[in-house]
């Protein structure tokens, strides 16, 4: 930081201190005055901190910061402050802009600050995340510094403050000294009145003058040094000494802990840790910490590239235009990179020049040297160059008669014939870049300037390009063979053809027909079907021409394609053709008409028509498929081809709709399905129904009963047919659908037989094994009087009463009811008569109806009667004249008489209660007492007692009772009581539980309840809760407090009811809880007895 000023005259600035020049920090004991200490804790959480600029005015200005958040929960929070205390965040807006990012890679934080109008000063980021916290500072400084930088910037507020004063003569003062001996607290004071308007900076410059001793660090012994240089792939090894042989130490990599590794080897020796780092590469580069307790050792490794050097030099090379050109150079390294240049410019690939590496050889290759290549070349690597020269050499010879193409045809002679300027040239010729060897047949000759190759017996193979290269020279000569053959077509007859020239192809299948054809020069091919010529473009039916082959494609063969092909091959030579037919063969149409003809009980008979199309091939059989109507999953009835077109399906399910379907197959494969059938359902009817018996027989009616047939199926029971005729007859004479037949003829005897009716037919007929002969039968009535009736039948007052009394005899009987010998009156008792039984029903019973009730069943001169009694009962009233008839010692003895009204029954007994004069309180004496008076003992000497007594019947105790007109007082012989004074008992209580609630199972869907006893005072306030929740006003649960007992509802409980249960008793002087678990939840069976079984009520 430069001198400060001297303060100056008015109106005069003082300039601001560059913000750039570099400063030392404050110990870590001491702070600026005026601002909080910052935390001493620092975690290194920035990866990239904003750096300090001087920035022009009406520039913008962004600064960055990163954050690593890989070791952090949630995402950080960053603050940008200017100054000790000013929020930019509350700034945002037009002159300032925050923008905010995340990498999810490399879990990096990135926040950008924007400052569109710069204000000059010192600003501070923070970053803090939950328990961790980082800070780093950073100062913008303005070239023009003179001019208003805005309500931001303090120390231009400072610069535009004038203070008056009067002039006064310059005196030398040294801001230092004064500095050094004032107090902190005024610091800010001496700064604003001798101009310094940088006071951190003025800070650490007073801090670095003041001599503070170094604090000596009482971990280490020896620290780390500074920094370390190792080079790439060798090792290094750092070191401290601890003064604390025992203690641990963490090493630290740029703030990540290091764990032992191959790479990194942790060694300690009495006191000296060691950390060795082998094979180093670059990314072992950074900054190294060794942790013990709260105290650090850093130090930094910079890890260096050794240079690559070159080991094999460049060559110079010397070629002929034409040529190639290779330049090979070795290196030291393997993965080391080169740089080619040729006079000062880098070389790339472009075509020309193309580049090689091999392990630490590099090749620069020149394919045709030209003039141009003419220059020197340079290969440059990290450490070291090499350079070479090329030289490229024209030749020029004179080519006087060059050699012509020739046609021939087999046998003839060839001769290739060229001339150049220099007769002592000599060369070589070359057959499609292949040299020519003499033979028998072929002949070289060199004559002067004149060269020659002579082919005898020219054949084919001898067609191509020739050409004559003159050695040393960058010159040839060419010419081409043309061999003339006349064009031939070769047909393969075998693979797909079924005879000489004919191919069948499956339908959908690829066709690829490859005809080979022969001549010189290539025929042209031409393929046609009738007169439309095949083209070769793309398409799906195409041709495809190669070198003496021509390919016939068609893509998906379909019907359409069948037919006769004609192939054409020409050639100057001449012409040749052939025919080609093509046959489509494809599986058969799916089979039509499928539909049941009949069905049985767990079968049913299938028919169809063949397919319209049989796809070229006969049709082998049938597959057939079925399945449930509604269902999509089809079975296979058939594996083996079945050839007729009628199937019998079998183990089929009675009473299912089935629907099936039909697959037609050839020698190519299996069709479509047919459509599939109309559904249908396996069916049969019923077997005959059983027990046929006469149930009554009339004059002119017969009624019949029987049960149903044992088998029934799925189709169910529609009704059942009754035919009759007269014995003897040869047809039965009439048809009826219900059990009794009416209008038969009287005294005739009648044959019956009864058949089953259902959606499949009739079923066998029930046959009666003899005749019923047709008349009235008088039968004696007779009352079958239940066994509870035969007793005295006894009701409460307002209970309900149904007597069904069942009775029989022919004709239908008359009943007649009577109570105590008189008609019963109908407005109070209900009678209701059938066939078979009469009913006796009262809603509710009063004591009225009590008495004798007389049921007479007359036929004709024929009677039954039977008696029963109604006894209707009702609560006693209560005895009479209870008096206490005499008192001795601490006895009484009572009397009393029957009540008046004794309910329709017997006394049973009496209920005898005491109570004294003085709490009111009644106790019980004598229970179920059977005699009119009793004797009551044990009475307490120098109380008046009264007495109640209550009778008892069948019912119950009477609800009133009758008191004592007099009372029993038990006085005092010759003693004198002693009043003690009262003292009222503190009841008050914690609660405590006496009954503790007990663990069960329960069955779903019954409700349960759960129940404990409780006491305590005040009355303590009841919690439950279910596995430690409350369960508060939940409509499922019902919660009862009666008199300290506890009950907990459980309304239809189910699976997730189940857990622990607690009930809470709290008041002002403690609480206490019970628990219970409720579990293995059982359901209930479901009742499956048929509805005919249980009892009838009317």
């Amino acid at each position: 930081m430069p001198e400060p000023k001297k303060p100056g005259a008015k109106g005069e600035k003082v300039e601001a201190p560059p913000a750039d020049k570099p400063a030392e920090e404050l110990p870590e004991d001491e702070h600026v005055p005026g601002e909080e200490p910052q935390m001493s804790q620092i975690s290194g959480l920035f990866v990239e901190k904003p750096q300090t600029v001087t920035a022009i005015k009406g520039k913008n200005v962004t600064f960055v910061a990163k954050v690593d958040s890989s070791q952090m929960l949630r995402k950080p929070t960053m603050k940008w402050l200017k100054g000790k205390w000013m929020d930019l965040g509350s700034k945002a807006g037009k002159h300032l802009q925050f923008k905010e990012s995340y990498d999810r890679n490399t879990k990096v934080c990135e926040k950008q600050c924007a400052l569109f109008e710069i204000y000059a000063g010192g600003y501070r980021c923070e970053v803090t995340s939950k328990d961790k916290c980082d800070s780093c500072t950073f100062d913008i400084s303005v070239e023009d510094a003179g001019e208003d930088a805005g309500e931001l910037d303090f120390s231009g507020l400072l610069k535009k403050r004038e203070r008056k004063q009067k002039e006064e003569p310059e005196i030398d003062v040294d801001v230092w000294e004064i500095l050094k001996n004032a107090k902190p607290c005024d610091y800010e004071k001496i700064a604003f009145q001798y101009g310094i308007t940088d006071l951190r900076g003025l800070l650490k410059r007073l801090k670095k003058m003041k001599k503070v001793e170094p604090k000596k660090s009482d971990a280490f012994l020896k620290k780390l040094g500074p920094a370390y240089s190792v080079e790439k792939g060798k090792k290094i090894l750092l070191n401290v000494e601890l003064s604390d042989s025992n203690a641990q130490v963490r090493w630290l990599r740029n703030g990540q802990e290091i764990k032992p590794s191959a790479k990194y080897i942790f060694e300690s020796v009495g006191g000296i840790r060691k950390l060795t780092i082998n094979k180093c590469t670059l990314a072992d580069d950074a900054a190294y910490e060794c942790v013990v307790g709260e105290e650090k050792s850093f130090t930094e490794v910079f890890v260096q590239e050794p240079p690559v050097t070159i080991t094999k030099m460049l060559d110079d090379i010397h070629v002929v235009v034409g040529e190639k050109v290779e330049f090979e150079v070795e290196v030291s390294d393997e993965g080391a990179n080169v740089k080619w240049m040729k006079d000062g410019v880098e070389l790339s690939r472009d075509g020309k020049y193309r580049f090689k590496k091999d392990g630490t050889k590099h090749w620069l290759i020149i394919n045709e040297a030209t003039a141009e290549d003419i220059g020197t070349y340079y290969v440059y690597t990290s450490g070291g160059e090499s350079k070479a020269e090329l030289e490229v050499e024209e030749k020029e010879l004179e080519v006087l008669q060059s050699i012509a193409d020739l046609t021939l045809k087999a046998a003839e002679q060839a001769v290739f014939k060229c001339e150049v300027s220099d007769e002592k040239v000599t060369g070589k010729w070359f057959k499609d870049g292949v040299e020519v060897t003499p033979s028998n047949r072929i002949k070289m000759t060199h004559i002067g300037r004149t060269h020659k190759l002579v082919i005898d017996d020219v054949k084919p193979e001898d067609a191509g390009d020739y050409t004559f290269v003159p050695d040393g020279y960058a010159l040839s000569l060419s010419a081409k063979l043309n061999f003339l053959e006349p064009p031939k077509i070769h047909l393969d007859t075998t693979g797909s053809f079924v005879n000489k020239n004919t191919i069948i192809v499956v339908a959908g299948n690829k066709l690829r027909f490859d005809v080979d054809i022969t001549g010189e020069p290539p025929p042209t091919v031409s393929w046609k079907k009738g007169d439309t010529e095949i083209s070769e473009a793309e398409g799906r039916v195409r041709v495809e021409t190669r070198k003496n082959l021509s390919c016939f494609v068609i893509e998906g063969a379909e019907r359409s394609d069948e037919g006769l092909y004609h192939i054409t091959v020409t050639n100057p030579a001449g012409e040749d053709k052939a025919d080609i037919m093509v046959k489509i063969v494809d599986v058969p149409d799916p089979p039509e008409n499928v539909k049941c003809t009949a069905v049985g009980e767990d079968s049913a008979s299938i028919q169809w028509d063949p397919p319209k199309f049989d796809g070229g091939v006969p049709v082998k059989g049938y597959l057939m498929e079925r399945k449930k109507k509604g269902s999509s999953r089809w079975t296979r009835l058939n594996f083996d081809i079945y050839e007729s077109t009628t199937y019998e399906a079998k183990k089929m399910i009675e009473g299912v709709l089935y629907e099936m379907r039909v697959f037609a197959v050839n020698g190519i494969g299996i069709s479509q399905p047919s459509a599939s059938s109309k559904p249908f359902m396996p069916i049969a009817p019923t077997s005959e129904p059983t027990r046929l018996t006469v149930e009554d027989v009339t004059d002119g009616t017969c009624a019949l009963k029987w049960l149903p047939p044992e088998r029934i199926g799925a189709g169910g029971i529609d009704g059942y047919i009754i035919e009759y005729c007269i014995e003897g007859g040869e047809a039965h004479g009439g048809l009826c659908y219900r059990a009794d037949i009416e209008g038969l003829p009287v005294g005739e005897k009648m044959l019956f037989r009864v058949t089953a009716v259902n959606i499949a037919g009739r079923s066998s007929p029930a046959v009666m094994a003899q005749a019923v002969t047709i008349r009235e039968i008088v039968e004696r009535p007779k009352i079958r009087l239940p066994r509870q009736l035969r007793t005295k039948y006894i009701k409460r007052v307002g209970e309900k009463v149904n007597l069904v009394i069942p009775f029989q005899g022919k004709p239908r009987p008359v009943v007649t009811w009577l109570k105590d010998g008189a008609p019963l009156d109908t407005k109070l008792v209900n009678i209701r008569t059938s066939d078979v039984d009469t009913i006796l029903f009262i809603r509710q019973a009063a004591r009225e109806h009590s008495g004798q009730y007389t049921l007479s069943v007359q036929i004709e001169n024929m009677e039954e009667k039977v008696t029963l009694e109604i006894q209707i009962v009702d609560k006693p009233g209560p005895p009479i004249a209870v008096t206490v008839t005499d008192v001795w010692g601490f006895n009484a003895a009572l009397e009393w008489k029957p009540p008046k009204d004794n309910g329709n029954c017997e006394i049973t007994g009496y209920t005898i209660q005491k109570a004294d004069l003085k709490t009111k309180e009644w106790f019980m004496v004598l229970e179920h007492n059977r005699r009119p008076s009793c004797t009551v003992s044990d009475l307490v000497m120098g109380n008046e007692y009264t007495f109640r007594v209550f009778s008892e019947n069948i019912c119950g105790m009477s609800d009133d009772a009758g008191i004592s007109k007099n009372t029993a007082a038990i006085t005092k012989t010759g003693l004198k009581q002693k009043q003690q004074p009262y003292k009222e008992k503190d009841m008050c209580s914690s609660p405590k539980f006496i009954t503790p609630l007990v663990d069960r199972s329960v069955i779903a869907g019954y409700s349960a309840a759960i129940s404990c006893a409780v006491r305590g005072h005040p009355k303590p306030k009841i919690i439950w809760m279910k596995n430690k929740m409350i369960i508060g006003e939940n409509p499922k649960y019902l919660m009862q407090n009666n008199q300290g007992v506890l009950t907990l509802n459980i309304r239809k409980p189910s699976l997730f009811d189940g857990g622990k249960y607690t009930c809470r008793a709290i008041n002002d002087l403690g609480q206490d809880e019970v628990e219970c678990k409720l579990e293995r939840l059982i359901y209930a069976p479901i009742n499956t007895a048929p509805i005919s079984s249980l009892p009838r009520h009317y």
